[in-house]
């Protein structure tokens, strides 16, 4: 999905489209979180372990995409975010390193405690709930009261919003 018109509208969508994905990254994560539920083995199956890193791989391409894209612009255009972005990018590299262990987890052929592999989900639950409110919060406005400079969301936050 790629907004139309005139380069304000397309950014102000960008806004819009950011809540979009937060959204569908949280219920990606419920889902993922309630497979690893209904599982119930010691070792996830193929299936969930395949989930989980097609859903670490789609967040990691978001806050990449916000950082190279988004954030830049914002940190251009709004010079008075940077100590916002700041935050958040440093929240983007607190939730990379989490990735990087559920990916390791997933990775290890030894047999895996689910508890091992739930706890780290139900973190990374809790920080990205807290991280998407300020974000949306603190961004979503400056976003959509941009003007001047045509933009995709997938160039400018790492993923086109789900439709």
């Amino acid at each position: 999905m790629h907004p139309t018109g005139s380069p304000a509208d397309r950014l102000a969508a960008v806004g819009n489209q950011m809540i979009e994905i937060h959204l569908w990254l949280g219920a990606e994560l419920a889902r993922l979180r309630a497979g690893l539920d209904a599982d119930g083995s010691v070792r996830p199956s193929r299936d969930l372990r395949a989930h989980c890193v097609t859903f670490c791989t789609a967040l990691g391409r978001h806050h990449t995409g916000e950082d190279d894209g988004a954030f830049r612009l914002l940190a251009d255009q709004v010079p008075e975010l940077r100590p916002v972005l700041a935050n958040l990018i440093t929240d983007h590299e607190v939730v990379a390193v989490i990735l990087g262990r559920i990916e390791g987890l997933l990775a290890d052929p030894t047999p895996l405690p689910v508890a091992q592999l739930r706890a780290e989900l139900d973190g990374l639950a809790a920080l990205l709930e807290s991280h998407f409110r300020y974000e949306e919060k603190k961004l979503v406005t400056a976003l959509n009261a941009l003007t001047g400079r045509p933009g995709t969301a997938e160039q400018l936050l790492g993923l086109t919003a789900p439709g």
